[in-house]
């Protein structure tokens, strides 16, 4: 008799790279991807269950346990009997074999307690803040944010530099920012700069598959998608991520300067304030659409998922104005005098405070 457990999830999936397969672990409002296969001969012992730790008897003291790229059940099973973490394999494998969970399991070194129950250990394995090396990217991260992370990870700043710098793109892209799907990735031991940021370009390309991006001849390039995403993604919340790219391509075609206060963050690497001086509309830079007319000339950011589909699909409408009144109240318009109307409660509200962070 065997036992097998293999979960497959849409959308999720190995990405292969020349002889090397780099997994990925997307979790929270992102889609999980199928890790770990458990298959094993069913371990026939005496008595009614296999040898397991109270659940209440769990050490304070930790031991890492690394996990590989595909490895099977009841590998990670043997691993964490021989380091102490669970009684026995056998009663790993019996509650992981049930629990589709386990499917998800990320490659990495995991720190976990010693003397767990079966249970607590399948929930410390599947607990990302216990995987060292962790690497998340949050929708609208810059590059200059994702990077920190990897040499944080463990890569080398030189081979991250020249990951970046060699990545294949896809045609038509000029750089990598927009390009690094937000997600978070775990990478087994052993993988290179290369491997993994190729990986997130990938899954990027999947993503913008998915929306549409190169399905048909459209009024942008891909790449213009992608830059529009970006600014959809910096300008305001999901709800409104469609509006806004009408407005977008409202501007556009009126041969209206898009005069995005995200772009002029971006040139600054500036985060945390809702406030821009007019000093700061005259920086002299091509992404900066105070200045500049059209679509700045790359991305401003790396967005995701749904503001990839808000770029595709916008909502129509006349809009050609915006503005966040207060937190959760951005307000759409035509009119100049409205926009105008909403700019003086706006900056009354700024003077409230009632933009600052509530911690």
């Amino acid at each position: 008799m065997q036992w097998q457990l293999w979960q497959s999830l849409s959308k999720d999936l190995p990405v292969k790279l020349g002889n090397s397969i780099a997994l990925v672990r997307v979790i929270g409002a992102l889609a999980a991807v199928t890790l770990i296969t458990f298959g094993l001969h069913a371990i026939r012992i005496p008595g009614s269950g296999a040898p397991d730790f109270d659940c209440t008897s769990a050490s304070t003291q930790t031991v890492a346990i690394q996990v590989s790229s595909g490895e099977a059940g009841s590998s990670i099973a043997a691993s964490l009997a021989a380091a102490g973490v669970v009684k026995s394999a056998e009663s790993f494998f019996r509650v992981a074999v049930a629990d589709s969970r386990a499917a998800k399991i990320a490659p990495g070194s995991h720190l976990v307690n010693l003397n767990l129950c079966a249970r607590d250990a399948l929930d410390q394995l599947l607990d990302s803040s216990r995987i060292s090396g962790l690497i998340n990217i949050t929708e609208g991260m810059w590059v200059s944010e994702v990077l920190p992370q990897m040499y944080a990870a463990g890569f080398s700043k030189a081979d991250v530099s020249n990951a970046v710098n060699s990545a294949a793109k896809p045609d038509g892209f000029k750089n990598i920012e927009g390009l690094l799907f937000p997600a978070q990735y775990s990478f087994a031991k052993g993988t290179t700069a290369e491997i993994s940021i190729s990986a997130m370009i990938k899954r990027a390309i999947v993503e913008m598959k998915s929306a549409g991006f190169f399905t048909m001849k459209r009024e942008f390039t891909p790449q213009q998608l992608l830059i529009i995403a970006s600014l959809v993604q910096a300008e305001g919340n999901t709800n409104d991520f469609t509006k806004i790219s009408q407005v977008i391509r409202n501007r556009l075609s009126k041969g209206m300067p898009l005069q995005f206060d995200s772009t002029v963050h971006f040139i600054r690497k500036q985060r945390g304030s809702v406030f821009l001086s007019t000093e700061a509309t005259l920086i002299n830079s091509p992404y900066n659409t105070y200045r500049k007319y059209g679509l700045p000339p790359g991305p401003i950011n790396n967005p995701g998922a749904d503001a990839l589909r808000a770029a595709v699909s916008p909502q129509s409408g006349d809009w050609l104005y915006f503005i966040t009144v207060a937190p959760d109240d951005t307000r759409f318009t035509s009119d100049i005098a409205q926009f105008n109307n909403w700019k003086i409660e706006y900056k009354k509200n700024l003077r409230a405070g009632k933009f600052r962070s509530k911690k």
